[in-house]
């Protein structure tokens, strides 16, 4: 049977020694560069983010005007109508889990609905994760959004291309509010359609002269309403990807100072593999 000699086998551990310290070293590298990727793009992420909040502020303010308009002229949705369920997200990922914190708001949305509901997604991300589970009730989806804060012409845009689909009796917007830096919900309101802010009891309130009021208020009400979901879906964007991003520097912090201790360790052992081979071959000339 063969065997082998004292001296191969040091030299065979020497070479797997001396492999394992390379595969360690090349890990270590890697995680280091992931490590400054990761830590740029919380700096990105941190500048976008007070423009974002400020997109987010001055959207809240049109959004003001809306709500207290449909609370003095209180009209009513129909539940046993169609309704038109519009899920707001982006194309963008590296944000934590909030594209799924959407997408779970708005499947459960729809199983309260039931059957009579249409969907329209804005945002690459929220259409691949409900076209799993309702392809059949999507309508119209958009992408390329979430790249920089909205603006009107942008989601007035959209809102046209909504209005092509058809008249729906509710319109419900599901989208993640901006709640704090750390933080944020899926949240949902409705907007009315033209006929139901015709029928509304306080419509009486507000002096409306000309035709086809209601039409504009409806149209101009959608347009707003996607502007400020948009808009705190964008800041709740930027802020968890911010978020994200600092967690996973400091997890790539925890692994270089781990596998920086079993780089010494394992550079040490190699040193004294060598020392051993050293004197052993120096006693056998004695």
């Amino acid at each position: 049977m063969f065997r082998l000699g004292a001296n191969q086998v040091a030299r065979t551990a020497g070479a797997r020694n001396y492999a394992t310290l390379r595969e360690i070293e090349m890990r270590l590298k890697s995680i280091k560069n992931i490590e400054k990727i990761t830590k740029t793009m919380k700096i990105v992420a941190s500048t976008r983010l007070n423009k974002a909040q400020r997109a987010m502020t001055a959207s809240r303010v049109f959004n003001k005007s809306d709500s207290e308009f449909y609370k003095n002229a209180e009209p009513e949705s129909n539940e046993a109508e169609k309704t038109l369920l519009v899920v707001v997200s982006s194309d963008k990922g590296l944000c934590g889990s909030i594209h799924t914190q959407v997408a779970k708001a708005a499947r459960k949305r729809l199983e309260a609905l039931g059957g009579a509901v249409d969907v329209v997604t804005v945002g690459e991300k929220v259409k691949v994760q409900l076209m799993r589970t309702h392809s059949e009730k999507m309508k119209l989806t958009f992408s390329g959004t979430g790249k920089e804060a909205p603006n009107f012409h942008e989601v007035a845009l959209i809102a046209d291309e909504i209005h092509k689909l058809g008249k729906y009796e509710n319109t419900e917007i599901v989208y993640n509010k901006y709640v704090s830096g750390v933080s944020f919900e899926p949240s949902e309101f409705s907007v009315y359609a033209s006929e139901a802010i015709e029928k509304a009891p306080g419509l009486s309130k507000y002096e409306l002269e000309g035709e086809g009021v209601s039409d504009t208020l409806a149209e101009f009400s959608l347009a707003n309403s996607l502007l400020t979901a948009m808009a705190e879906g964008y800041a709740s964007e930027i802020s968890a990807r911010r978020n994200a991003m600092d967690n996973a520097s400091k997890n790539a912090g925890d692994m270089i100072d781990s596998y920086s201790i079993l780089y010494n360790r394992t550079r040490q052992a190699v040193i004294t593999n060598e020392l051993v081979d050293i004197i052993t071959g120096a006693s056998s000339l004695e």
